[in-house]
């Protein structure tokens, strides 16, 4: 058997914009931060830019494009106005994610099903300006297979419930919501779709989704901006990393 795909690392900076606008002025800078990041291992940068703005701004995005020496992907909401932003600063990646404004952040996957109609034409903008989209979903076979059918190269799946379930001692349903996520994956590969996982990872949940073949690339942000604060950042990547490594020499070869 061959070697399982690389597992990629994408770091988030939105919390690092948090902690900067939480007293103004321009410290602690989330481009100083990305380009941290890339040093110690990441092999991208995400930030969402939001509507509200209340973490990256626009300014953020111009410069991590400019600046940073690896991919951005650019979570967006399916709006006019942040398409136009999005072709305007063309990043490598663009992921499409639900977004309320009262909510803390993201919570649960986009509906492609419900918004399929809103999504398609958004979704070959994008892709005709060579922006890599991405819809950030559930590992459900329906939102699966209508991504597939919207002609996005690469899904995310939410992995929220799952951390979340874990974070609560809740080990049926943690157990259930896992083989949601690798049944998920299977699907999504043999769809010819490529596999990334988000949302709520930490060290150990890095390690156990690693072990999953079909998942290329893993976006995680929150937690290491708070694993920062008491070991720094680039020691919180190059941690994130070698647990990574440690689930993917799990997969079987």
């Amino acid at each position: 058997m061959s070697s399982p795909p690389h597992l990629r690392l994408g770091v988030n900076v939105d919390h690092v914009a948090t902690v900067r606008n939480a007293r103004g002025g321009h410290h602690p800078d989330p481009v100083q931060a990305a380009k941290l990041a890339i040093e110690a291992g990441a092999d991208g940068i995400t930030a969402h830019l939001r509507e509200d703005r209340r973490h990256i701004r626009d300014n953020d995005i111009a410069r991590l494009k400019a600046e940073i020496a690896k991919p951005l992907n650019l979570e967006m909401a399916a709006t006019d106005e942040m398409v136009a932003i999005a072709l305007r600063t063309r990043p490598h990646a663009a992921c499409l994610v639900p977004e309320r404004r009262e909510e803390r952040t993201t919570e649960g996957g986009l509906d492609a099903v419900g918004q399929h109609n809103l999504l398609a034409p958004i979704v070959a903008k994008l892709g005709g300006a060579g922006i890599r989209v991405s819809l950030f979903i559930a590992a459900d076979p329906g939102q699966i297979e209508v991504a597939a059918r919207l002609r996005s190269p690469v899904i995310e799946i939410h992995t929220g419930a799952w951390c979340d379930a874990l974070a609560n001692g809740q080990v049926a349903a943690a157990g259930a919501e896992f083989a949601r996520i690798r049944d998920g994956a299977k699907l999504a590969t043999n769809l010819g779709l490529e596999v990334h996982a988000g949302h709520g990872l930490n060290y150990e949940t890095a390690e156990a989704i690693a072990a999953l073949p079909e998942i290329v690339e893993l976006n995680i942000g929150h937690f290491l901006v708070g694993e920062a604060i008491f070991v720094g950042l680039d020691e919180a990547v190059m941690i994130m990393r070698a647990a990574m490594a440690r689930g993917r020499a799990k997969v079987p070869r």
